[in-house]
């Protein structure tokens, strides 16, 4: 739908739990070459959080939360002609 309207920008937008998850791992891979000491304790983030103490389970429906929202959002911003 994003692609059709010509709002591509929004393709992040929707998918802003991947977008996050793909960018913890550019920017865990980036600082640790740079620097050889980690932002993350594991990435994808995800594992970061599991290693916080996080259950699976706490983490997957917060990201569903996240996911969700961010969709609505993007879904908003659509203007019907």
């Amino acid at each position: 739908m994003a692609v059709v309207t010509r709002n591509e920008l929004l393709l992040v937008l929707v998918g802003g739990v991947f977008v996050a998850e793909a960018l913890s791992v550019m920017i865990q891979v980036g600082f640790y070459k740079k620097t050889g000491k980690r932002v993350f304790k594991m990435a994808p983030i995800h594992h970061h959080f599991e290693l916080l103490g996080w259950p699976e389970s706490k983490v997957v429906v917060r990201f569903w939360i996240i996911a969700v929202i961010l969709a609505l959002l993007a879904l908003s911003t659509f203007k019907i002609r």
